[in-house]
């Protein structure tokens, strides 16, 4: 019995050896390992390059939207009622040019009836040649006492009768001349064709339209400005239009509308657009573009230096330290213009202040950084 005890005294002993061991052992690592990790050098988050703000000419401009229209459009209407269109000569897009043939109408009635006109045109010159004659012999011999003041009356009326009825006859001639002019519809004006309502075939009304033309092949953006922005405007001032995937061109400011729209509250501005048509423009394009006012310098960063986070804007200073280390600041920016990629900075940096070039989306205030030329 006291042989167990002693052997159970031992073992207690051993543990509490054990335990405490164990215990040293605990409490003495992390201070070891912490020695360890502030003997290591600190890692940089990134490798920057640095840029500096610049004074770059921006120029003042208006944007503004809108759409691209005809400068005036043309309607070539029938002048014939109840003719057949027989030719059909144009077609939607076709440049044309003021006096050229675009349809022509069914001749052969319009020709009979022009014959029939001259064919009474000289039986009315005829009449007129006797009736004269007849009135000449009459005043020769009125004073003679051989006929009758009623019957000289009658004579002298016939020739005033005969003139009037060979005028009329000569106005109808006219007419129909008139008319078989118009069997040939033609251009009122150099452009090109934006809607052709001409069908081969149909009986027309006088007056019914058949073809629709751009005058002059001229273009006009009509921007939409709010009111307070009009008084800037002034005829004559240079403007870039551009359309999505069409391309961009220039156009100059040809007048500004009188009053604004009473729904939307906007003005119209109109735009010559010289050349368009031959870029690609079409009208009812929907377009965007900037009327420009002259240049002013500006501090601009690239575009690539300037960091959204949570809607506004940032750059990363760059402080520098030893051995070729260094801190960001983070720093809140305003900005205003842009000018292809550069962005003016308004508020927020001083002009010799180093910042970050890109990347500034990886790094956080205070983040260490490596610089490289």
């Amino acid at each position: 019995m006291m042989n167990l005890l002693r052997r159970l005294n031992i073992s207690g002993i051993i543990a509490i050896i054990l335990s405490a061991i164990l215990l040293w052992q605990t409490m003495t690592t992390p201070e070891k390992l912490t020695s360890k990790d502030q003997d290591q050098p600190q890692r940089a988050a990134l490798t920057v390059a640095v840029v500096r703000p610049v004074m770059t000419l921006i120029p003042l401009t208006l944007s503004a939207n809108g759409s691209i229209a005809a400068w005036q459009e043309a309607f070539i209407s029938s002048e014939l009622g109840g003719i057949r269109l027989a030719e059909i000569l144009a077609e939607v897009g076709d440049r044309v040019r003021k006096g050229q043939v675009l349809a022509v109408f069914d001749q052969e009635r319009v020709a009979m009836d022009l014959a029939n006109s001259e064919a009474l045109l000289l039986e009315a010159n005829a009449m007129l040649k006797e009736a004269r004659e007849n009135a000449r012999r009459v005043r020769q011999i009125i004073n003679e006492g051989a006929l009758s003041q009623l019957q000289a009356g009658q004579y002298l009326t016939s020739e005033k009768t005969a003139e009037a009825r060979m005028r009329s006859a000569k106005a109808q001639v006219e007419i129909q001349q008139q008319r078989m002019r118009h069997t040939q519809v033609r251009a009122n004006d150099d452009g090109i064709i934006a809607k052709r309502a001409a069908t081969l075939g149909k009986v027309t009304q006088d007056g019914e339209e058949l073809f629709r033309l751009i005058r002059q092949e001229r273009l006009e953006w009509r921007a939409e400005v709010i009111a307070s922005e009009i008084p800037r405007l002034q005829i004559g001032a240079k403007v870039e239009v551009r359309v999505p995937d069409i391309g961009t061109t220039e156009g100059v400011v040809r007048m500004v509308g009188p009053g604004l729209d009473p729904e939307s509250r906007f003005g119209i501005v109109y735009v010559d657009l010289p050349g368009a048509a031959t870029k690609g423009f079409k009208p009812g394009m929907f377009a965007e573009g900037r009327v420009l006012f002259g240049q002013s310098s500006a501090l601009t960063l690239p575009r690539t230096a300037i960091t959204l986070r949570d809607g506004f804007s940032y750059a990363f200073k760059v402080i520098e330290g030893p051995g070729g280390m260094a801190h960001v600041e983070e720093i809140k920016l305003r900005l205003g213009r842009t000018e292809g990629d550069l962005i003016e900075v308004l508020e927020g940096i001083h002009p010799d202040a180093p910042l970050v070039l890109q990347g500034g989306a990886f790094l956080a205030d205070g983040d260490l950084v490596s610089i490289v030329p």
